[in-house]
């Protein structure tokens, strides 16, 4: 990926426009939960990206009791003995639930193996079985939807000194957003390996310039609700800009030999 072009302010009208288009997603939501559908919507990105904001614009005022936010922690020792996607198959949505994932199994194809948190044979193993094991959730009729916010490395120090100094942010420096500046460069290769070989038919990647909050927000809302099916659907609002949500082309099969 080439660099982010840095996006000027938002327009005057963000908070009219937000509206709207929680307005659509409450109606989305509605219909979610009378037909029993289950949506899956998982958020990656650079440290800093912005993805707890997004998340909160996005579940603000969908019903908490069919709408649930999952972080997990660092797996225990017991979980860490576990089959690896075990513990998020725990958290998958049931009928007529939203779930989203702030961060989820990409974790090992991104900060564990910039960080040495897992093993090459760890990291192997994950990236030969994540495309089959998100292809069995789409099977089981879970509507998956994968972003990754993206930021410039300008940006991303800005956004670090904010936190320092933000006294409502202090929970959010830890020592591996420390090193998000030192191992650019990694995470940058870990992250264009995983959009490569992970972006599939079944679960495609969209990259999300994340440079400015406000634009983000707007832009990956009309994204999701343009890929959810209900009635009544405000069209007008749902423009996208093709300069912020990206979509991944999805990664081809090869094609079955053919005998002689």
């Amino acid at each position: 990926m080439g660099k982010l072009q840095k996006i000027e302010g938002p327009s005057a009208d963000y908070d009219s426009e937000l509206r709207l288009l929680q307005i659509e997603l409450v109606k989305a939501q509605r219909q979610i939960i009378s037909s029993g559908a289950k949506l899956l919507v998982i958020f990656e990105g650079r440290d800093t990206a912005g993805k707890d904001g997004t998340i909160k614009a996005v579940t603000e005022h969908l019903s908490p009791r069919e709408a649930h936010v999952i972080a997990l922690g660092i797996p225990t020792a017991h979980e860490s003995g576990e089959w690896y996607f075990q513990r998020y198959v725990a958290e998958l949505p049931s009928s007529g639930e939203i779930i989203l994932f702030n961060r989820s199994w990409y974790n090992r194809a991104g900060v564990e193996k910039v960080m040495g948190f897992c093993t090459k044979p760890q990291y192997d193993q994950f990236m030969a079985t994540v495309n089959e094991f998100e292809s069995l959730l789409v099977g089981s009729g879970i509507q998956l939807i994968k972003y990754y916010l993206d930021i410039d490395k300008q940006e991303q120090v800005r956004r670090m000194e904010s936190r320092k100094t933000d006294p409502l942010k202090q929970w959010k420096v830890s020592p591996i957003d420390q090193q998000a500046q030192k191992k650019w460069k990694a995470y940058s290769e870990a992250r264009d390996l995983m959009l490569k070989k992970t972006s599939t038919a079944d679960a495609p990647w969209t990259v999300v310039d994340a440079n400015n909050k406000k634009l983000t927000h707007l832009n990956l809302i009309r994204d999701l609700l343009s890929r959810v099916n209900y009635p009544d659907k405000n069209q007008k609002i749902l423009k996208l800009d093709s300069g912020i949500v990206m979509p991944c082309p999805p990664l081809r099969k090869k094609s079955p030999k053919v005998a002689p």
